[in-house]
């Protein structure tokens, strides 16, 4: 479809354009590419597929427009090309290994290179250890985790996260199976707006410090279902306006000093089952929330707290697949 569109946006019968869709089967790139090179240039976005075929094999891709890469492969082990380094305008990164494990990702480092680089996208990619000859990233905002291994990214105790990402506004973590423990370290990256765990069914604890991220405004923690308690010092997150925790099964109650939070305006706790005690200090929340989201047996918790019954909001049932992490083995 990408192609379609650079075809009819070039106005031409010549399939290179502002969007490129490049596909490696062995150790040259396509005939093309050569034989357009000055139109290869001023791509702005750029697909590359190689199977199995390691970047290491790949001839120079001169790619000075790229705002946007998107790098699919299957392998067990993926090196980041080395030409990103001239990418001086990539703005978004996106990494797919479409294996059935994660694959283990070399070159790493490359990615603090790319000064403009705001998005990073990893897909059933084993984050490698962040260790000091990786340098501060002075522009990267955003990383999306999906179906990764991070245990061992945060091993080295001697590093400082807040020093590798100093202006990261948002973390994604989904389906990353291996998370148990969130690591501490996590509290440092203080310009945070945005933490959204996802479907991490073996995380059971979150670090104490989790007050210290003072600018989180959306905290989700969706399906976590291992996860049995918040952290006291959230009510340290004054800025935090929206508190997702469906489908976290296993938290039993809600920290007494949530009444403190001023800043809250949203909770969503549908399907928590075991969460039939709400405490003495929501009742502090009446005027400034605005939307509860419950089970249809939890409502009954909130008609005694708010004077204007409209804000509570019954979920509806919804069926999905997030039973089948049960299976894995």
């Amino acid at each position: 479809m990408l192609k379609l569109l650079s075809i009819h946006e070039s106005h031409d019968e010549d399939p290179i354009g502002h969007r490129l869709i490049v596909d490696i089967r062995g150790d040259e790139l396509p005939p093309w590419w050569t034989e357009k090179k000055q139109k290869t240039k001023k791509a702005h976005l750029v697909s590359v597929l190689t199977g199995e075929l390691s970047s290491t094999k790949w001839h120079n891709m001169d790619l000075p427009k790229c705002e946007v890469l998107v790098l699919n492969f299957q392998a067990k082990s993926y090196a980041l090309p080395k030409f990103m380094k001239t990418m001086h305008m990539l703005k978004v990164l996106v990494v797919t290994n479409y294996g059935l494990s994660p694959a283990e990702l070399s070159d790493f480092e490359l990615l603090c290179s790319l000064s403009n680089l705001k998005r990073l996208r990893l897909e059933r990619i084993s984050i490698p250890l962040i260790s000091k000859k990786i340098i501060r990233s002075k522009s990267l905002k955003k990383i999306s985790l999906f179906m990764c291994n991070v245990s061992q990214a945060f091993g080295n105790s001697s590093i400082q996260i807040f020093e590798t990402f100093p202006y990261l506004e948002e973390l994604h973590i989904d389906y990353c199976n291996d998370l148990v423990k969130l690591p501490a370290k996590l509290c440092d990256l203080i310009r945070l707006k945005v933490l959204s765990i996802t479907n991490c069914h073996k995380l059971s604890v979150l670090p104490e410090d989790i007050g210290r991220l003072e600018n989180v405004e959306v905290l989700r923690l969706r399906s976590c279902t291992d996860l049995e308690k918040l952290p006291g010092s959230i009510e340290k997150l004054n800025k935090l306006f929206f508190l997702d925790i469906y489908n976290c099964s296993s938290i039993q109650e809600l920290p007494e000093c949530i009444g403190k939070m001023n800043g809250l305006r949203k909770i969503n706790m549908a399907q928590c089952s075991r969460l039939n005690v709400l405490p003495v200090s929501v009742y502090d929340l009446d005027q400034q929330l605005e939307k509860v989201i419950c089970d249809e047996d939890a409502r009954y918790l909130w008609e005694s707290v708010f004077s204007n019954l409209d804000k509570i909001m019954v979920a509806k049932e919804e069926f999905n697949l997030n039973w089948l992490h049960r299976l894995q083995i």
